[in-house]
């Protein structure tokens, strides 16, 4: 009986790589394949095809810098023009990871997805259908970006990371196949496309209109302090506030 055929998306990362080890393991015909979203992509392209080549399994490249930014960037920026939190991970997920990579899968005829995200798919017997529910990791669950993804595609997704608890588990699976170099990395926690995390620099030189300084009012009008621009408050908003002189803002405007 033929194995069956394993799409895993690879960012040259702990999880990512780890994964490829797991669904070896269990014996499934394992391809990895990296998105080329952004123009700084190289080294994680370059780790996924030495993990690749460590395991023996063919990697693959995808070029995706056109919708990535159609999709992702540019609703990061509009969403933020609109005076709104985005979320670019869950955009991505839909779009590109089980949008791109997913039509990709089907078209060449592999069985499912894998990715690394800390989730975990079951069968639910009052729907009878497959649903995403929470990881065996608390601190480490992902399910709150992956509610995008349409009912029918979770049949065909493996999720390898669902039942591990620790990062420190993770790390222990790279090192003993000597990807040691691998599983040194840290945890990356910053938004892909924008270098050094300054949003707000990426911001000012994307957005139509200039970010504006003004003064943050209660709802009577009394000046609590000054803002930098809206972008860098949201509402609820308790880190950050600088000299206002109470600790949420819950109601602002520029004056």
């Amino acid at each position: 009986m033929q194995n069956k055929r394993v799409l895993l998306a690879m960012s040259g990362g702990v999880d990512s790589s780890a994964c490829a080890i797991l669904l070896k393991k269990q014996c499934y015909d394992v391809t990895g394949v990296t998105l080329n979203m952004i123009p700084e992509n190289e080294n994680a392209i370059k780790d996924a095809k030495l993990v690749c080549k460590k395991l023996g399994i063919e990697h693959v490249v995808i070029e995706a810098e056109e919708i990535f930014k159609n999709k992702v960037i540019n609703n990061f920026i509009e969403t933020y023009a609109n005076i709104e939190t985005p979320n670019p991970c869950i955009q991505c997920n839909i779009y590109l990871k089980f949008g791109v990579l997913y039509d990709y899968m089907k078209n060449n005829n592999y069985d499912y997805i894998a990715t690394g995200h800390y989730a975990k798919i079951v069968y639910n017997d009052a729907l009878k259908q497959n649903v995403i529910v929470k990881s065996k990791s608390d601190k480490k669950d992902q399910t709150y970006v992956l509610y995008g993804i349409e009912k029918e595609k979770l049949n065909h997704i493996i999720f390898p990371l669902a039942d591990f608890e620790s990062k420190e588990e993770i790390r222990n699976i790279l090192k003993s196949e000597n990807l040691d170099i691998i599983s040194s990395k840290k945890d990356s926690q910053e938004i892909c496309f924008i270098k050094d995390n300054d949003y707000g620099k990426f911001l000012d030189s994307n957005l139509k209109k200039a970010i504006k300084k003004g003064d943050v009012v209660d709802t009577k009008g009394n000046k609590l302090g000054e803002h930098r621009g809206l972008i860098y408050y949201t509402i609820g908003q308790r880190k950050g506030l600088r000299n206002f002189k109470h600790a949420t803002i819950i109601y602002y405007r520029i004056k």
